[in-house]
């Protein structure tokens, strides 16, 4: 749920059942034939606590826990983006929801599969209709009742600061819905306020990014109207606002630039972007910047939370008076260290793959070894613990390794690890919350692994490379040197420190007692992280370097940013569709199950043998197959509305 920092109750409660009655009416709950007292219709929503309700209500759907409970539709898309790319297993045990290995096989168009999508486009299109909702109710409290908002004509753009907020808002929401069935997808139906029938045909993917550009312009028209646009309505973290969906517009314009072989876009999303870094008419408003330290942009810790890199996020709460801690981040409560660590006892999904952890090896100048030989850097398949292998340090506030510490919790061990022999060695991390934060729920099921870690839907680290591939694309290789040794110099200045556990806990007490087994100079040492260089960092060689001033060639720039954005963004559900926007999802993903620069994950993990082939960016894999329920609740008679894609 995506609270707001002075409204975490409300978000997460009565909000989200009075959007609910704005989405669906209100049923008669009494048992007797008494008149109904307390319900709710539109009139009595046409209020301003009832328009922020509906609200608050399209937030709420950002995560898996709203009107459709389910893993596949958490908010990270770590089983679309991650697990479905290069960069994780599925994790668990073999038969432990089997779904997520057929969409890591490529097996979509199976039952389980098709049900897991379906989850999925029911969980956007929720929030499209949330959004709607918004939309409508502000419409009609504007024609019904214009002085709620000092309304002076029949457009929220003739309102008060809030109106045009509200709207803006809802139209951002609406837009970032779309997207995310539209980079699924690709051909889907664009639903607007006005739409009173679902059955409706799909557009083409050029249609759907024209679509998410007019509703991001009118929300960028509307922020800017506001009397302070630089800031969020009630400087509320985690609202949309100006520099938002101007950051949304740029994702947008980058994806249709690749997807569409679209110069013009290339260009239009690098005008804009300029606002972001460097040289913009508008750079300096720009409130976003990189943290100063990698281990701050995935953190439990309240000090570190709503950074200036967070440009969209869901933003989970704990303890907030929710019974069963649904609150939470319940759709990443299974990405967690399985059994053996005690203080997670469940459950050993999205577990990172060889590959990935291979991927973060470094040359002797410190960049990544897979540029320099690209022959042999995936040769190894093994943990790296005290291992002689440079590597980046941002490996170890991302992939658990063992003999290594995990956050505070003490030495990653094999035991942690459900089933080694399908699910690899490694752990998730940048999800997992420090002990020390205090952030883990204390209610619903594994407690433990629910948290109030901020799950970056999209942040300024990202929109930084999004530039620097522009740059690339129009030839000033310069400009996107410049950004990617940005990006380089800040994973540069802290590594995984010793992470002593102050907690007097039996669990704590021992694994201060083994890591310091394993490492003397760690006792006393709490620290989670430490500068890179630091004494007492010997499980690790850590070499980090940035490239020369210019890349040599547009081929060399564009290999370089594409693996930062790997290694930068892993594990973050964004792997897979970038790959896809890049055209080379059927050569990498081909070259990752049968065997690139020397390793095959069909070699590593047995049941990869039998994914299936990409035959080419124009073959069948290109878009996940709209669900087969979809199609057949689209017909009208016995023509269905939605066409389905290529190959299924």
């Amino acid at each position: 749920m995506n609270y707001f920092s002075r409204h975490k109750v409300l978000a997460a409660t009565v909000s989200l059942i009075v959007g609910s009655a704005a989405l669906h009416g209100c049923k008669d709950f009494l048992a007797s034939n008494a008149a109904p007292q307390g319900s709710l219709n539109e009139e009595t929503l046409q209020t301003k606590s009832g328009v922020e309700g509906t609200l608050i209500a399209a937030y709420r759907a950002l995560d898996a826990n709203g009107s459709v409970q389910s893993w596949g539709n958490a908010a990270s898309n770590w089983v679309y983006g991650s697990v479905a790319s290069d960069d994780a297993y599925k994790g668990s045990e073999k038969d432990d929801q089997p779904p997520i290995q057929d969409i890591e096989a490529y097996h979509w168009s199976s039952q389980e599969a098709m049900n897991y999508l379906n989850d999925r486009w029911n969980g956007m299109y929720e929030g499209v209709v949330r959004a709607n909702s918004t939309i409508r109710l502000l419409n009609e409290i504007i024609a019904n009742k214009p002085a709620l908002f000092s309304c002076t004509g029949a457009d929220a753009s003739t309102c008060d600061d809030d109106a045009k907020s509200i709207l803006g808002e809802a139209l951002f929401l609406r837009a970032h819905y779309h997207f995310e069935a539209w980079r699924m997808w690709g051909s889907i139906p664009y639903y607007r306020a006005g739409d009173n029938d679902f059955r409706k045909a799909n557009e083409t993917p050029q249609q759907v990014s024209a679509d998410l550009l007019v509703d991001l312009d009118s929300a960028i028209a509307l922020f800017q109207t506001v009397a302070d646009p630089t800031k969020p309505r009630n400087n509320d973290a985690g609202r949309a606002f100006l520099w938002t969906a101007k950051a949304y517009k740029a994702r947008v314009l980058v994806y249709s630039a690749g997807l569409f072989s679209d110069n013009a876009s290339w260009t239009a999303a690098l005008t804009l972007m300029h606002d972001f870094n460097v040289g913009g008419a508008d750079q300096a408003a720009n409130p976003y910047r990189l943290v100063d330290s990698f281990d701050h942009v995935w953190t439990g810790f309240a000090a570190y939370a709503n950074s200036p890199e967070q440009i969209f996020a869901y933003m989970a709460s704990v303890r907030d008076g929710e019974p069963n801690g649904n609150n939470a981040n319940w759709g990443e409560r299974l990405n967690f260290p399985n059994g053996g660590a005690s203080w997670s006892t469940c459950c050993g999904f999205h577990q990172p793959s060889q590959n990935l952890v291979n991927a973060f090896k470094t040359d002797a100048n410190g960049l990544p070894l897979g540029l320099s030989a690209p022959a042999t850097w995936n040769t190894e398949d093994s943990t790296f613990a005290n291992d002689a292998a440079a590597l980046d340090p941002r490996i170890d506030w991302t992939v658990g390794r063992d003999g290594v510490p995990y956050k505070d919790y003490g030495l990653h061990a094999r035991a942690w690890i459900r089933a080694p022999s399908t699910s690899g060695p490694y752990s998730p991390k940048k999800n997992v919350h420090e002990h020390a934060a205090n952030v883990e729920g204390n209610v619903g099921w594994t407690p433990t692994q629910t948290n109030a870690v901020h799950i970056h839907l999209f942040r300024y680290a990202d929109l930084l490379l999004m530039e620097a591939e522009a740059e690339v694309e129009v030839g000033t290789l310069a400009n996107a040197t410049a950004i990617v040794n940005k990006i380089r110099t800040r994973a540069s200045q802290t590594v995984q420190g010793c992470g002593i556990s102050t907690d007097g806990q039996a669990y704590f007490a021992d694994a201060a007692t083994t890591t310091i087994a394993a490492y003397p100079q760690c006792a006393g040492d709490n620290r989670i992280a430490v500068p890179l260089g630091d004494p007492s960092v010997t499980w690790a060689t850590y070499n980090i370097g940035t490239y020369p001033a210019t890349f040599a060639s547009q081929a060399a720039g564009r290999d370089a940013v594409r693996w930062e954005r790997r290694v930068e963004l892993a594990m973050e559900g964004q792997r897979f569709f970038d790959l896809r926007r890049w055209k080379i999802a059927d050569v990498v993903l081909d070259a990752y199950m049968r065997g690139v620069g020397g390793g095959a994950e069909e070699d590593r993990r047995a049941y990869l043998v039998g994914a299936e082939n990409w035959t080419g960016v124009t073959d069948r894999h290109y878009w996940y197959p709209i669900p087969a329920l979809q199609v057949e609740l689209s017909k009208v008679g016995t023509t269905p509305m939605l066409t389905q894609n290529q190959g299924w």
